[in-house]
């Protein structure tokens, strides 16, 4: 299983949006400078973010982001899987019941199973809140160059 750009930008801007927020929306402006991710890019995420209902999108001078759940009630397994789909680390283990025909006597299914459950239990048990208590202190924004 390999993350993809798509993923872990959209973690980044849970986060920034969950820090900066306040009573307020959060620019895509603002969050691309200090994330360093361009805002059309940006702009992308966070709609889908916002289709699956995590973030609030309002259009406007005073317009941004929000997010809709509390920072401790959103989990980094869901924002990967919003972004990504499946994070199963084999295709036969995406559909329920399983269809593969080796299924009934496949020797690593159990391990894929194993690995699944172990993946899945960690980022579930993750959330944005304790992604945010346990941070390291953030660069200045002067410090940080601004992306096109």
């Amino acid at each position: 299983m390999k993350i993809s750009t798509r993923g872990r930008y959209a973690l980044r801007i849970m986060l920034d949006i969950a820090i900066h927020q306040g009573d307020g929306y959060v620019s895509m402006k603002d969050i691309s400078r200090r994330q360093q991710i361009s805002k059309k890019y940006g702009d992308q995420i966070g709609m889908q973010l916002s289709q699956g209902g995590l973030l609030l999108a309002s259009r406007g001078r005073q317009g941004g982001y929000r997010l809709i759940p509390a920072p401790g009630e959103v989990s980094v397994q869901q924002v990967l899987k919003m972004m990504e789909g499946s994070l199963v680390p084999v295709q036969c283990l995406e559909t329920e019941p399983n269809r593969c025909e080796r299924c009934g006597f496949c020797m690593t299914l159990p391990m894929w199973k194993g690995l699944d459950d172990l993946v899945t239990g960690y980022l579930s048990g993750i959330t944005l809140q304790q992604l945010i208590d346990q941070a390291p202190e953030q660069p200045e924004l002067e410090n940080i160059p601004i992306l096109d």
